[in-house]
This record gives C-alpha cells, structure tokens and sequence, in this order.
C-alpha cells in the first residue's frame, strides 16, 4: 500500500511517500517546496517528480493522500477528506488561519488533479478525543460552548507517536499495541498497571500532553494553538480581560490585537531579539537579560504543564522530549529536569549532552525515565490512513 502524506503551510508544502505493508514501513520519497503561491503547480511538480524517480506509474499505483489537517469544526478522527471535512475545515479558518485555508486548498487541488485517488485527513485534534470533559470544558457561557470553544489540543500525531514509542521502549507492548486502534475505535486501550508519560512536543510550535495507558488526559494547547506554552511568536496562556484592556486603552483595533499576539508575542515578545530559541539562546549567553527571561519562562511553562499532569495521573514512568527543541536542545532538557531528584528524575548529564537521535537520557538509578524520542508525525498520518482504508467495507 503507498499512501502520500500532504503536509501544508501558509506558504509550504511539504511530503513524503510511504509503503506499508504487512508490518513492513518503509519511506520511499519525500520533498518539499517554500514560498508557494501555487498549490496546484507544486502538487503537479511533486507528483511528476515521483514518477520520474520511479515510484509511481500513475493514479492506480496510489492508495490514498493523507492530509495532517489540524482543526474542524465538528469534526475529528481519521475521516474521508470530503465536503463535510472541507466544510469543518472553513468553520475555523478563524481559529487556524495559517493552516485550515492551506489544507483546504491542498485538498481541493489533489481532488482535481488526482480524482480517483481516496484522499484521507487525519485531524490533529483526534488523539484527545478521550480527554475528560473537566480538562477540556471552559468556564464560558452555554452559548459559546455551543459554538465550540473548548479545548482541543494539537500536535496529536506527534504525542501520539510518542504515547506508542515511549510504550515499547518501556516494555509495554500491551499499551503500544493497543494505541494503534485509537483512532478506529472509541474505548480507552488498556487496564491494569498504568503507564504514565508525559510528552513535551517542543520546536517552533510546543505543547505538552499527558498520557496514561496510552490516552491523552489533559494537554497544554487550548482551543486553538496559541494556547498553552510561550511559542516562536505565539503568547501562550493569556487572561481574557487582557485583550480588551489593551483595546481600550491604547486604542488598538482587534484586528491589530490580533495581530501583535500572533505575530509579535511569544519568545520574540518576551526576548526582543528573534522567535527562533537559537537566536534567543545565543543572546542570552551574550548576557541579554530578556533573551535569558524568555528561556527561563519557556522552562518555567513546561514545568507547570508536566507538574499539574503528573499530579492528574497519580505519577509518572517517563517524560519524553520530541520536535526540533527537545531532540537538539540539551540545556533546555537539563533545566526541565532540574531539582526532581527527589521525585526520581535523575538525567545522566553526559548522555542528555551528546544525544540528538532516540535515547535514553536518565541516570542508570533513575526511577522515572527521560527519552529523546523523534518526532515523526507523517509515519503516523500513514499507519492512521492505512488503518482507515482497512476499515472500510470491501
């Protein structure tokens, strides 16, 4: 079975080409494009370009498009990338306008070029589809929980490969192997001895998820993804009465609110220097104090996330750090980790310092353990689209 997964920005487009099968997965391809101003060109290009590499003939020797799709309105799982996903897309283009729109174009335009392949979105609200209601609820008024604002949570393919691979490098293979149905099934995957992880997905977007058994119980992103931990330029948790304070009295319209939090806020806001935590990390070793604020706040969060769910599972078996941040950022790690001796979180200082690909990061008499574990959301988006055309009746 090949299936290609779509993954498109604002302005980029980005894929990579999977065969799987019979428990074999195997990446044959993958590229990508920045600065799009045609989808429909660069799609072509892409497709055109596996052909002349040899791995596909044409339409039939592709099983499906798999989209990363991020938030819909109403809608979730891994689902027909059909009118009904086109039109849960647009019912919060507001809400993720840098990404819906795109994966909305995206999906159109492989429907006209490629119109007999099943083009599959694997939204990336689905792993919380078994959150409790209490972590997802607002203490909003009826009529705004009736329009959907509650918390949804994202980068799920991400925390989910990591709920799967943090259970196989603790030996659990009961929980690993029943995490692979979630999506297609709607019971939780596993009694008996928990398993308790918290996943910090960490790089130019960041979020933290608590997982038992396999299940997320609580993330860090919230209705959309400026919630949660201080971003690139996103501001994280903020009170509401903020915005309209600042409208108030300096006069700002919402559209330019708006547009300083998404743009000007987060590690740049605080930092002053770049939304880029290189830059940010350099100028504080250059002794900026802001750029040193940043970094502290940025830890400070991620602390505070994995604190309240360690405290929600009764514990926790592992903590594992993912994205471009947590596999290259070793100081980051080690103040993350700092002071949890007495918890049982011990890092081997020599090992966190050198280790970039998938590891063991924690002292030999830690008892709670610390991995780098790489991200690979489109293996997942794959494994979920494979599982979906399975599923579906002969």
């Amino acid at each position: 079975m090949k299936i290609l997964v779509a993954n498109l920005g604002s302005t980029s487009f980005k894929y990579r080409l999977y065969s799987l099968e019979d428990g074999d997965e195997r990446m044959l391809a993958k590229g990508g494009y920045e600065r799009v101003e045609d989808y429909a060109s660069v799609i072509e290009d892409c497709l055109a370009t596996l052909q002349s590499e040899g791995h596909l003939i044409g339409d039939s020797d592709l099983d499906a498009v798999g989209f990363k799709t991020v938030l819909g309105k109403d809608l979730s799982g891994c689902v027909e990338a059909d009118d009904k996903a086109l039109t849960a897309l647009e019912g919060f283009k507001e809400v993720a306008p840098a990404h819906n729109p795109a994966y909305a174009t995206g999906i159109r335009m492989f429907a006209k070029v490629m119109p007999s392949v099943t083009r599959v979105a694997l939204f990336e609200t689905a792993f919380y589809q078994w959150v409790p209601k209490a972590a997802s609820i607002y203490a909003v008024p009826q009529n705004w929980h009736d329009a959907g604002v509650r918390r949804y949570g994202f980068h799920g393919a991400s925390h989910k490969f990591i709920a799967e691979r943090s259970a196989q490098l603790l030996g659990r293979d009961d929980v690993a192997a029943k995490v692979q149905a979630l999506y297609q099934k709607g019971d939780t995957p596993v009694e008996g001895a928990p398993l308790r992880v918290i996943s910090c997905h960490l790089g130019g977007s960041s979020s933290v998820t608590g997982i038992k058994n396999g299940v997320a119980i609580g993330t860090s992103m919230g209705f959309s993804p400026q919630g949660g931990l201080p971003q690139n330029n996103r501001v994280g948790d903020l009170d509401s009465m903020a915005v309209p304070y600042m409208m108030k009295t300096t006069g700002l319209s919402l559209e330019e609110a708006e547009r300083q939090l998404t743009q000007e806020g987060g590690l740049l806001g605080i930092s002053g220097v770049s939304n880029d935590l290189r830059d940010v990390k350099a100028a504080a070793e250059s002794g900026n104090e802001r750029a040193q604020l940043a970094l502290d706040a940025l830890v400070h969060s991620i602390r505070h996330w994995a604190g309240s769910f360690v405290f929600q599972m009764g514990g926790c078996d592992a903590i594992c750090f993912t994205g471009g941040i947590g596999e290259n950022n070793a100081e980051l790690r080690t103040d993350v980790c700092a002071g949890l001796e007495g918890f049982g979180l011990i890092l081997h200082p020599t090992t966190n310092a050198t280790t970039r690909e998938e590891g063991d990061i924690s002292a030999s008499n830690s008892r709670v353990k610390a991995f780098v574990i790489p991200a690979n959301e489109e293996l997942v988006v794959a494994r979920e689209v494979s599982r979906f055309l399975q599923a579906q009746p002969a």
